[in-house]
């Protein structure tokens, strides 16, 4: 199965895609299967990283090229890399922890599940609220946006993450929040658990 759902779209890295999407119950798992695409090959990983260098990473920018070309469950496995890479508290592990559940929502309305779709979306724009409106690359106030259009419209498009080259100031003031840094019990509580 090769790519070509949303070929008009750019493309942010040149590491070549894998030669299927993973879809659950549809596709040899990557990992597991001896026919996988990833089969016998280490987990992705990467190290923390200052959030200004985010274009230096090609694990974030392969995994926001894998999202928008719908290898869903493959950007998730790139995001948790980068996840793993921050202590939990930080924003950068938050950002990366609503990717991951982007992702999944994603692949649960490939999969079928509605509700879990909804659920893991709701979860993402929830925990992507407190991050800067501009982040990594991404107008995150309008990934929050499309998120909620996500969530009401089942039969709608996915979501899609552009990355903004340009400049972009890496340090976030109190006024670059979307609804203020989650600093809440909810939030730190919410943190520990796994995306």
């Amino acid at each position: 199965m090769t790519p070509s759902m949303h070929s008009d779209r750019p493309r942010y890295s040149d590491r070549p895609f894998p030669r299927y999407r993973f879809v659950p119950g549809e596709t040899p798992h990557p990992r597991r299967h001896p026919d996988g695409h990833s089969f016998g090959q280490p987990e992705p990983s990467s190290t923390a990283f200052a959030i200004e260098l985010w274009r230096d990473s090609e694990t974030y920018v392969f995994g926001i090229d894998l999202f928008n070309f719908g290898y869903w469950w493959e950007s998730h496995e790139s995001f948790e890399a980068l996840w793993h890479a921050f202590d939990r508290q930080t924003p950068e592990a938050r950002f990366f922890q609503g990717l991951i559940q982007l992702a999944a929502a994603h692949l649960k309305r490939r999969s079928g599940n509605e509700s879990a779709a909804i659920r893991l979306s709701g979860r993402s724009r929830t925990t992507l609220e407190g991050t800067p409106i501009r982040y990594m690359g991404l107008d995150v106030a309008g990934l929050v946006k499309d998120i909620k259009r996500f969530c009401a419209t089942p039969t709608g498009p996915a979501v899609y993450l552009s990355l903004d080259f340009s400049n972009e100031q890496p340090i976030a003031t109190p006024a670059d929040y979307t609804t203020g840094p989650q600093t809440n019990e909810r939030s730190r509580a919410s943190d520990k658990r796994k995306p």
